[in-house]
C-alpha cells in the first residue's frame, strides 16, 4: 500500500513524514546520510579517493602532467576539474557529450577551486615563465542518488591529500624537464572545504543531504562551502523559491558543523593510510 501511495503521489507520500520531522529514509529533516571514504583507490593515479554519501558514490583520480604556464599567470600552475555523470549511475543520464548537470556540477568546483584557494596554484609553478604542474581531476559519479556537489567536494579535497608529485628538476645543458619518480612531495592542502547541500519542500521546510527523489520534488537547492576556520566559501543557489535570512543562517550554521565532521573522517582516514604504507 506504502508502496502504491508514493509511486502514485510522491508529494504527499514525503509531506506525510515531513509533517512528523523526519524523512522516509528514518532520517531527521537535518541529517547528513552515512559518509565513507578510501583513499589511494587507483594505483595508476597521483591522487585518489573513493566516497559513499548514502547510495551516492563518487571516485576521484588525479592526474598529474608537465604544461607551460600560461602568459596571464606565468607564475602559475592550473586545476582542471571535470565531473562526469555517465548512464552507468543512472537513467536519467544519457550516453555522449556531457549533460547540464554535470557541466553545472564542474563549473561549480572549478568556482570552488578559484575562489577558496584550497591549493595555491602558485605552488604548481617549477620554473616561472616556462613549466608548471597541471592538475586533471576527474570526478565519476558510479551510483547516482542526489547531492553530488557534496560527494564531489569531499572525494576532491581527500584526492588532493593523497596527491604526490614527482621531484622535477630543469637540466641546465639541455633546458629539458628530468622528473624523479622515486622522489614525490605531498601537495600542501591551504584550505580543507566542505560543503553542505540543503533543499527547501513547500517553500518552508528545510532538509539537508537531499536524495535524488528529493531533489526533484523540492522547490530550491542550496549548496553552503565553509572551511576549517568557520570562514563562508561560497553560496549556490541555482534558482528557485527564495530563503529568508534566518533560514540562511541555519544553513551555514550547520554546514560548519558538518565541516568538522568531514575533515576528522579525511584526516583519520589519511592517517591509516599512511601506517599502512
Amino acid at each position: 500500500m506504502a508502496a502504491g501511495f508514493k509511486t502514485a503521489e510522491p508529494l504527499e507520500y514525503h509531506r506525510s513524514f515531513l509533517k512528523e520531522n523526519c524523512r522516509p529514509d528514518g532520517r531527521e529533516l537535518t541529517e547528513f546520510r552515512t559518509t565513507t571514504l578510501n583513499i589511494g583507490s587507483i594505483s595508476t593515479a597521483d591522487g585518489s579517493a573513493l566516497v559513499k554519501l548514502g547510495n551516492t558514490t563518487i571516485i576521484c583520480g588525479i592526474k598529474a602532467e608537465l604544461a607551460n604556464p600560461t602568459v596571464e599567470a606565468p607564475g602559475k600552475g592550473y586545476i582542471v576539474p571535470n565531473v562526469d555523470l555517465p548512464p552507468l549511475c543512472s537513467s536519467r543520464f544519457r550516453p555522449g557529450p556531457p549533460g547540464e548537470e554535470a557541466q553545472a556540477a564542474s563549473q561549480f568546483i572549478a568556482d570552488v577551486i578559484e575562489s577558496s584557494e584550497v591549493i595555491k596554484t602558485e605552488d604548481l609553478c617549477i620554473d616561472r615563465g616556462k613549466l608548471c604542474w597541471v592538475l586533471y581531476c576527474d570526478l565519476m559519479c558510479l551510483d547516482y542518488d542526489g547531492n553530488i556537489l557534496d560527494a564531489c567536494v569531499i572525494a576532491l579535497l581527500a584526492a588532493l591529500k593523497n596527491t604526490r608529485l614527482p621531484e622535477v628538476t630543469i637540466n641546465k645543458e639541455t633546458s629539458a624537464p628530468e622528473v624523479n619518480l622515486e622522489k614525490r612531495r605531498e601537495l600542501q592542502i591551504h584550505k580543507h572545504l566542505v560543503s553542505a547541500s540543503f533543499c527547501i519542500f513547500d517553500d518552508s521546510i528545510l532538509i539537508a543531504d537531499p536524495t535524488a527523489e528529493e531533489e526533484t520534488l523540492s522547490t530550491a537547492h542550496l549548496t553552503v562551502v565553509t572551511d576549517e576556520d568557520d570562514r563562508l566559501c561560497s553560496v549556490h543557489k541555482p534558482g528557485g523559491t527564495s530563503l529568508s535570512g534566518e533560514r540562511l543562517q541555519e544553513c551555514i550554521s550547520r554546514a560548519t558543523t558538518r565541516q568538522r565532521e568531514i575533515q576528522k573522517l579525511i584526516d583519520k582516514v589519511a592517517h591509516s593510510v599512511k601506517k599502512a604504507q
